[in-house]
């Protein structure tokens, strides 16, 4: 079988699940990020500075281990762009932390939160005016902020992190085709995404000030979370897969038992985040909720969502349970603990894995996957028997699926449902619509008589505005 027809195979096979059908055997979709690293002789260090070997050591262990899907660079912060912008919430390998330990978040205290308790109203008013304005000269080591000196530096931080990303963003379409062609396997998610509520705990507040301000003003952070969602709509569905076959990666963070009650979840987190989802469903995207943490407690409201409209990703929930729950509706990935691979023994991987195919993928829709991202610390040969014994344990004598590749979302009755969704609520107020920064009509005012085609003249200057509006929300989403 040639690499291409062993592609078709794998996309065929990795879809099904998605489908919550039946394929000939288990898809094994590792997220491995620093053990990439490991196995191909690198140090993080290496992989995080230089993307070039991040991307080779993907492909070297996507030749070598015989997975369906795989991300093209799970180790996702490229050290080159952090560097160029300034941000200060990272600790790079090799730069002020050892260089064999994965790359840090740094957290800033509460009295230096990246936005303040009383600046909700300007956050609201226009989410990237606030990013580029407020937010990005205090994260940054070279933006300034307004009514600050303008230096040299500042003026280079903007050429260098455009370029920066330009270079990263641009050099992936070429990795998912060397995946394929190389390796024959899938790129395993396309678009970014993350919960309103677990921006603001992530990157804007931090957790402590939003814990605090969800007692002393939690209508501003629901009202927050409200601007926020028509802006991380359009970047969710503008990087998602064109085809419709592979979700767009959710990371959910801080919405999770114990750092908020479950009131909390019901009054913002839920609210805010069930819409967009459904957007992306009726645009025909599936969401791959990367569940970090435990999410049992919310079990029951994931369950509200239509039918294969999300994948469920277990990470330290119980993954027994959460078939029990969501299995009839949804494919589920992922539950095998992370310190057995790491710290535990072949034989005892192999025999937590024989339950997990016996008891959660015996009618099929799962995909084989550790709980969390794989750092350096998880052992090559245990992740060589989960594999391994997948292939050989998770074959099914009588498959279900249609063979031919049909997205998940453009099934018959997927269809039928999807038409009847409300998505996204039309009534949220967005002063700059999403994927602009400066809008055309302010800017037609500064310009001369416009003559002949005003459309062209409005496109091109959209497009260009696009890009600087991609820009800053993917340094708030992406790094």
């Amino acid at each position: 079988m040639n690499t291409e027809e062993l592609y078709q195979q794998r996309l065929s096979r990795y879809v099904a699940a998605m489908r919550n059908e039946k394929p000939d055997c288990i898809p094994i979709r590792p997220f491995v990020a620093e053990f990439t690293a490991k196995y191909a002789g690198y140090t993080c260090q290496e992989v995080v500075h230089d993307y070039t070997k991040a991307f080779d050591a993907a492909v070297k262990c996507a030749k070598d281990f015989d997975w369906d899907a795989v991300v093209p660079n799970m180790v996702y912060v490229w050290t080159g762009l952090v560097q160029a912008i300034g941000l200060k919430y990272y600790g790079i390998p090799g730069v002020g932390i050892p260089y064999d330990v994965g790359f840090n978040y740094i957290e800033p205290s509460e009295e230096e939160a990246f936005m303040k308790a009383d600046e909700y109203d300007e956050l609201i008013k226009d989410p990237t005016g606030f990013l580029y304005n407020i937010w990005l000269p205090r994260v940054s080591t070279e933006v300034r902020k307004i009514g600050e000196p303008v230096t040299y530096r500042n003026n280079l931080s903007f050429v260098k992190g455009a370029m920066a990303m330009l270079s990263y963003f641009n050099a992936f379409g070429p990795q998912v085709e060397r995946l394929r062609r190389e390796c024959g396997t899938v790129s395993a998610i396309s678009g970014i995404f993350k919960a309103p509520f677990d921006i603001i705990a992530d990157k804007l507040r931090g957790y402590i000030g939003l814990t605090m301000d969800m007692h002393t003003q939690p209508e501003k952070v629901l009202k927050a979370c409200e601007a926020l969602m028509p802006h991380l709509c359009h970047i969710g569905l503008s990087t998602a897969d064109p085809d419709k076959l592979v979700p767009i990666g959710f990371w959910m963070h801080r919405g999770c038992v114990p750092l908020i009650k479950p009131s909390q979840f019901e009054s913002h987190y839920w609210p805010t985040l069930k819409p967009i989802i459904e957007e992306f469903w009726k645009n025909g995207h599936q969401t791959l909720f990367y569940a970090e943490g435990k999410w049992a407690a919310h079990l029951e409201r994931f369950a509200e969502l239509p039918e294969r409209s999300i994948v469920f990703h277990v990470d330290r929930d119980n993954v027994f349970e959460v078939r029990k729950k969501l299995g009839n509706k949804f494919c589920i990935s992922g539950g095998i603990p992370n310190v057995l691979l790491s710290y535990g023994k072949p034989e005892e991987v192999k025999e937590f894995c024989k339950r997990v195919i016996d008891e959660v993928a015996v009618d099929g829709g799962y995909i084989m996957d550790a709980g969390a991202i794989m750092q350096n610390d998880v052992n090559i040969e245990n992740l060589k028997a989960m594999t391994e014994f997948t292939r050989q344990y998770g074959v099914y004598s009588s498959p279900s699926y249609n063979s031919d590749i049909i997205p998940p979302s453009e099934l018959p009755s997927s269809i039928t449902e999807r038409r009847q969704l409300d998505g996204l609520p039309k009534n949220i107020e967005t002063r700059i619509k999403p994927g602009i920064c400066f809008p055309f009509g302010e800017k037609a005012k500064e310009l001369p008589e416009i003559t002949g085609n005003v459309e062209l003249v409005r496109k091109v200057w959209e497009d260009i505005e696009s890009m600087a509006n991609m820009y800053i929300w993917q340094i708030l989403l992406s790094f």
